[in-house]
Parts: structure tokens; C-alpha cells; sequence
């Protein structure tokens, strides 16, 4: 098996949001803010080679909107999903298997773009197959108010029309060594792969939680639906990761890979925090 964790966007978030109810005087130590406010962000998508699958884990925001929408996401530089993965070696045609974690904006857009006369769209990963929890594509379809600007409906249709989507309808493996979670907090059926590498076991967090920042139990953003559900699995599955030495892979976090997480008198703590090459 071969891990990759290749970056498809650098953004900036409102900081305020990211960290919920906790004061900015407790999060800016962790994560630093601009004078407006914001923090950086990435959005960093997972590439996993194994036996003759090349799966890829969420694909970033992509770029089908407008100048409009993007002007409130801050992206800067010049991070691009596909050249980093050329980097390492594979194409978008290599790309076996997409799981998206959950189908908001920043981690599907990617997964389709303007076709060559832009009438209408096409999938990048073409001979793939794709796939999202059936709780997740439910509630994207029929989404309720405060999450609605998160479902957009470039980004679904081409996977509904494209007659690759494929709905994973409880947790288990999805091949060996990769085993699929569920978490409910953040939003319904938010797909967490678990990734037995050798003697580790990795797991790519996605929303559920999204930087080395967000280790602490009260450290929920103000984006999660049911924060009271996402603080009961997170103390959950963080005692978990403790106790088993797990290492959690960001997707969100523009400082730190990964960590692994030490439970304190104090509460839970990120420890080791390193680069992804370091672990892999």
C-alpha cells in the first residue's frame, strides 16, 4: 500500500465559525487569525494505492463557479489536486474509486468541471466510481436551510447523471485495510476512512475534525448541524485514538499533517504533530 496526501486548495475560513463557541482568546493561540478575522485553511485529499485500486478520498472545491462565489473564500496560491497527484505519479484516469466524506462544496467541487464548450459538466475522475453515504446523498438532495449553501447542484448532478455513483448504506470495509466510519455530527453520514497501514492505523478525519486545533472536546465548529452529537463522538472516538495509538490525518489544517492524541486530566491533546511524509 502506498499513502498520499496531496493538497487541492488553499483558502481562508472566518475564524469565528471554525472554532464555534470557544473565545477567539483560546483558539488564536492554536490558530492564528488575519486582521479580518480569518484563518488559513487547505484542503487536503487522500490517495491511496492498494493491490489494483487507486482510491481518492474527497477532491477539494474544484473550479465551476463564479468570480462571485469564490470571492468569499479567500483562496489563495496556486495548489491544483491534479498536478500534485502527477506528482507522485498517477493520473485522473488511474483514479479507481472516489469516496467523498460528505458532499459539501469544499470536498466534492473537484470531482467535476466544465466540459469543453462549457454546456455543461463532466466528470474529472471519469473511470472511477464514486461514492457517498445514502444518509449523505439524501440529505444533500433535500437539505435544510442552514446547510443548503454548503449541497450545490453542479456538484451533485454530474454524479447523479454520470451512472457512477454508488451509495455505501452502513459502515465496513470498503477493501482491505480500509474500513469506512460513520459520524452524524457534523452532518448526516459523514463517511471517516480508517486505514490500517503496517503497524499503524491512520484516520483521515475530514469534518469531523478538522484540524490539529479542533483535538479539544468543546473545539466544534459553529458549521456542525448537531454539535451535541459531534462532542459525545468525539469523546468517544478520541478515547479511542488515545488508547490506540491511532494517527489522525487532517484534511483542514494548513500547519500540521497529522498527530497523534493524548488523553491528559486536562482533556484530550494533540501530540507528535508532524508532516504526513514523517508517518508514511
Amino acid at each position: 500500500m502506498n499513502i498520499f496526501l496531496l493538497n487541492a486548495d488553499n483558502w481562508k475560513a472566518d475564524g469565528g465559525a471554525t472554532f464555534g463557541v470557544v473565545p477567539k482568546t483560546l483558539w488564536e493561540s492554536v490558530c492564528p487569525a488575519d486582521e479580518n478575522n480569518l484563518v488559513n485553511a487547505a484542503n487536503k485529499c487522500l490517495l491511496v494505492k492498494t493491490g489494483d485500486r487507486l482510491i481518492l478520498f474527497d477532491t477539494g472545491m474544484g473550479d465551476k463557479q463564479d468570480e462571485k462565489f469564490f470571492k468569499y473564500r479567500y483562496r489563495f496560491g496556486n495548489e491544483s489536486l491534479l498536478a500534485n497527484m502527477a506528482e507522485v505519479g498517477f493520473s485522473p484516469e488511474e483514479v479507481t474509486d472516489v469516496v467523498f466524506t460528505h458532499l459539501h462544496y469544499d470536498h466534492c467541487g473537484g470531482a467535476s468541471r466544465h466540459n469543453a464548450d462549457r454546456s455543461g459538466f463532466e466528470l474529472v475522475f471519469k473511470n472511477a466510481r464514486h461514492w457517498v453515504s445514502e444518509e449523505q446523498w439524501k440529505w444533500a438532495n433535500k437539505p435544510n436551510k442552514r446547510e443548503a449553501a454548503s449541497f450545490l447542484p453542479e456538484n451533485l448532478k454530474p454524479l447523479e447523471a454520470s451512472g457512477q455513483l454508488h451509495l455505501i448504506r452502513k459502515e465496513g470495509y470498503f477493501c482491505d485495510d480500509v474500513y469506512l466510519r460513520l459520524f452524524y455530527g457534523h452532518t448526516a453520514g459523514q463517511i471517516i476512512p480508517q486505514i490500517s497501514f503496517g503497524d499503524k492505523t491512520l484516520v483521515y478525519t475530514a469534518d469531523f475534525i478538522a484540524s490539529s486545533a479542533h483535538v479539544p472536546l468543546v473545539y466544534i465548529p459553529a458549521y456542525d448541524i448537531q454539535p451535541l452529537i459531534t462532542l459525545d463522538e468525539k469523546e468517544v472516538f478520541l478515547t479511542e485514538a488515545a488508547d490506540k495509538n491511532y494517527i489522525l490525518v487532517f484534511e483542514h489544517d494548513s500547519l500540521y499533517d497529522c498527530c497523534r492524541v493524548e488523553n491528559t486530566p486536562r482533556g484530550f491533546r494533540a501530540l507528535d504533530l508532524s508532516p504526513f511524509s514523517v508517518i508514511v
